[in-house]
């Protein structure tokens, strides 16, 4: 949050990246990229990124896991666009905002039987907090969960 624009709302920008692996048990994040479509300020709030293909490392061969983007704005739950089944190149998607409100999508977009889910971080935990249903994949909609607590 940080990078230039990061936090600017309507004139900020969207920067994203990859989670990878070395195969070494350890995760690693890449250097972020704000490359993408220049949006024009406005009332809709739509930034975008273009989320690398892949990363190089020059300490090895290197297996994403996911994808990570930021929102210039507070509150910001993943957009419609960010839940799209055929956005999802990866097993797991994670957006953040300038409040650090962190949520975590994991599409299950090689499954049709199975229902995404989306969890928010709660201090150190993930908690499941919706679901795309099976019907719901190529829109995106989320099932909110009930809160038991």
């Amino acid at each position: 949050m940080t990078l230039p624009r990061a936090q600017e709302r309507d004139y900020g920008q969207e920067y994203c990246g990859l989670i990878y692996s070395l195969g070494d048990g350890m995760y690693y994040a890449s250097r972020t990229s704000n490359l993408g479509r220049l949006e024009l300020v406005g009332p809709s709030r739509r930034k975008s990124c273009t989320v690398p293909h892949r990363v190089l490392d020059a300490r090895g061969r290197t297996h994403p896991i996911a994808d990570f983007h930021s929102h210039p704005w507070a509150p910001s739950p993943l957009s419609p666009k960010d839940r799209l089944v055929d956005n999802q190149w990866w097993i797991i998607r994670i957006q953040f905002d300038t409040a650090c409100h962190l949520q975590k999508l994991v599409p299950y977009s090689d499954d049709a039987t199975r229902a995404g889910e989306v969890y928010e971080r709660q201090g150190y935990h993930w908690k499941l907090v919706g679901r795309i249903l099976p019907e719901d994949k190529a829109t995106g909609r989320v099932t909110a969960i009930e809160d038991d607590s």
